[in-house]
């Protein structure tokens, strides 16, 4: 059945750059962000991990080898390591194991190049950046154009660096943020796949928390929880307690016939908006009913599954392709 949201529901909705601009440029880089910003995202979403001398970074894991060439460096061969995160035995070379100045040395790299061919062009350009510099970019695009920017801000594995080497990502985030002057009534919100992360948050700040759940597991700080149970009625008001919003992937939104499930309008009752991740305008990523020709890599209908999402009534969606998106948004 064809979804017809209002107007309303899809004006409102926020448009969140997963990543930067990652369907154009490799992710978690200045240039992916600065180019979804010129796209018109609402907010842009870094990762953050920290290196050994605790600078706050930008990647999609403490692992680096997947989105840099730190693997080609015989400098840093020695650094190769295994560990234990979150239950995952995982190889590599971590952020934690290396200082901001050899993270300077590196250079980013297209982590799906398969599927982004075209973003490969662009190995070897950028540096890694840090929060600081993200900080810095927002506020100098805000200048330029006359609107504000989000930074939508996702901690990462938070219990193992407390608990494994030592560094406590809370901390060095809420102190970061003073000497960076931002504070509450800035457009900050703060997310994680684990409560506790976002409980000591909660008491500690006042910045908007989002509590974030996926079909399967559940959160690494609470071996005995699940995130299906956590996004029952009864666990959603749980959620409500320290968190302000929920960030769910698609498939606990939508049916695979692409109508609704209860999740948004049970968070909503909770008194929590639900946004949606990840859109993606690839067929690698859509379902089979929205792909388009060119295999893996084609493009599909991101904006069919764009309107299922503002049908469902979410509040805000992650897209590695803000253009695409926001042009959803305002219906062209």
């Amino acid at each position: 059945m064809p979804y017809s949201p209002t107007a309303a529901q899809e004006n409102d909705m926020l448009i969140i750059a997963h990543r930067g601009a990652s369907a154009e440029r490799p992710e978690h880089t200045l240039a992916a962000y600065e180019l979804a910003i010129d796209q018109g995202a609402d907010y842009i979403e870094p990762d953050l991990v920290v290196t050994k001398d605790l600078e706050l970074i930008s990647r999609h894991e403490n692992e680096l080898s997947g989105t840099t060439d730190v693997a080609n460096r015989e400098e840093f061969e020695d650094r190769l390591r295994d560990k234990m995160i979150d239950g995952q035995l995982v190889a590599g070379w971590f952020a934690e194991d290396f200082t901001l100045e050899e993270i300077r040395t590196l250079r980013a790299k297209e982590r799906v190049a398969r599927i982004r061919p075209a973003n490969a062009r662009y190995n070897g350009l950028y540096q890694v950046p840090t929060l600081d510099e993200i900080v810095r970019l927002v506020r100098a695009k805000e200048v330029e154009t006359g609107r504000k920017i989000g930074l939508y801000l996702e901690l990462k594995h938070p219990t193992f660096l407390l608990e494994e080497v030592g560094i406590d990502i809370v901390d060095l985030v809420l102190r970061e943020f003073r000497d960076l002057g931002l504070g509450p009534d800035d457009l900050v919100m703060i997310q994680s796949f684990e409560v506790g992360t976002l409980q000591r948050l909660d008491k500690r700040s006042e910045f908007r928390l989002i509590q974030l759940v996926k079909p399967e597991d559940g959160p690494a700080d609470e071996p005995s929880m699940r995130y299906t149970e956590m996004t029952t009625p009864s666990g959603l008001e749980e959620i409500a307690d320290y968190a302000d919003g929920l960030g769910a992937n698609i498939a606990m939104i939508l049916n695979p016939d692409g109508s609704p499930t209860t999740l948004v309008a049970d968070a909503r009752a909770a008194g929590l908006p639900v946004h949606a991740w990840t859109l993606r305008p690839e067929n690698a990523f859509l379902p089979p009913a929205l792909h388009g020709q060119g295999g893996d890599s084609g493009r599909g209908d991101q904006t069919a599954l764009y309107r299922m999402l503002a049908g469902a009534g979410v509040a805000g969606v992650f897209t590695d392709d803000p253009k695409g998106a926001v042009s959803a948004r305002d219906g062209r």
